[in-house]
Order: structure tokens, then sequence, then C-alpha cells
């Protein structure tokens, strides 16, 4: 069993929680959601604790994407998103929604993901649930070894994400916390984009934004 951690690391004026899991035994890690501070998070990369392997994206939006370019050329490694996020809004600035703040980004995953799949990493396996609402290829990463799920802006403590930004669907975003997340176990941890943790078992009970 691998001796797996997960650190966050809060960054930029959205307050986009960064999340790195890394395995301690060989130091290889890999980042999810580099929104912002680049030079910062290429500084912990750097180290060698550190080893950078990968950058894996719940979706799309600006301020989850902002530091990959920076991160991707310094360290040449790769990047994973789902196949409809990579489609539809990773690589369109108007609807990743960088072009609104003046830095225009065009993105493409090296690595696309399907519903399900199980990506061997780290010394452990990472299952990908396509979770679509709050982007049209929203995706949650699912480490059982350590009951996580790194959920991006899919479920928030007591809340969920928007559904009003492009390709956006409320009833959809509904539809896949219940049928998806919900049938994790209740213990699991959630890691959100934004703000505090939380689990699957207090969102059942109390996160009224999923009834």
């Amino acid at each position: 069993m691998a001796d797996l951690e997960i650190f966050k690391k809060t960054v930029g004026y959205m307050g986009t929680n960064c999340y790195i899991l890394v395995n301690h035994d060989t130091n290889a890690c890999v980042v999810f959601d580099p929104g912002a501070e680049a030079e910062e998070l290429k500084e912990i990369f750097e180290t060698p604790a550190f080893k950078l392997t990968g950058i894996f994206l719940t979706h799309g939006h600006f301020d989850h994407i902002g530091a990959v370019n920076e991160l991707k050329a310094a360290f040449s490694v790769p990047v994973y998103a789902s196949k409809e996020e990579n489609e539809q809004v990773l690589g369109k600035p108007e609807v990743n929604m960088t072009s609104m703040f003046g830095v225009s980004m065009a993105l493409q995953a090296d690595e696309v993901l399907g519903d399900g799949q199980k990506v061997e990493i780290l010394g452990t396996t990472i299952t990908c649930i396509l979770t679509p609402g709050h982007t049209a290829g929203g995706m949650c990463y699912y480490v059982e070894e350590l009951q996580s799920l790194i959920a991006g802006d899919t479920l928030f403590c007591e809340s969920v994400g928007r559904t009003d930004f492009p390709t956006g669907n409320g009833a959809v975003l509904r539809n896949s916390i219940q049928e998806k997340l919900f049938t994790l176990p209740d213990d699991t941890k959630v890691f959100p984009g934004h703000m505090d943790s939380t689990t699957i078992g207090w969102e059942k009970q109390h996160n009224m934004m999923c009834v």
C-alpha cells in the first residue's frame, strides 16, 4: 500500500483549491486544477519531495487552468481531462472564460479520459467519474485507497457549482451528484474546488441543492 497524502493549496483571487496527491515512497506527485500562482507551484515541484508527473483537470474554467501551460512547459508532464471537456471547453477561450479576463487560453489535454476509466499512477488507482452539469465535461477523481474524491466545482460543502456558465445545466448537475457521487461510501472525503472539505455522507444529509 502506497504512502499517499493529499495537500491543498488555495490559489488565485477566486480562492481555487489546487490539490497535490503525492506518494511519499517515491516523491512522485500529480496536481489537480492548478488555477493560478504558477511560480509558487513551480517552487513546490522543484523540491525533491514533490516530483510532478501529471496535471489533472476537473474542468476547464479559467480559475482552474491558469497555471497549466507554465507547469507543463517547466516539467514536461501530460495534462489529463475528460474527452467532453477537452472537446467543448478547454480549447475555447469564450467557453472556458479566459477571454473574459483578458488572457485568452486554449488548452488541449494530452490524455483524454472516459467515465469510469481507471488511471494507474503514483502506485495507486484514480477512478474518473464524469459529472457534467457545472460544465459539459466536468470530471471528479476518486482515490479509493484514501477514500477521497477530488470534486472540482461539481460538489461543495452544502452547495454545488454554478450552472449559468457556458455548457452548464442544473438538472444534469443534480443527476450527476445523485446518481454517481452519492453512490460512493458515506465516509468518502470530498475535496471541492472552493471552500472547505466535506464528506459524501454529510452532503447526502445536508446539501439542499442536490434534492
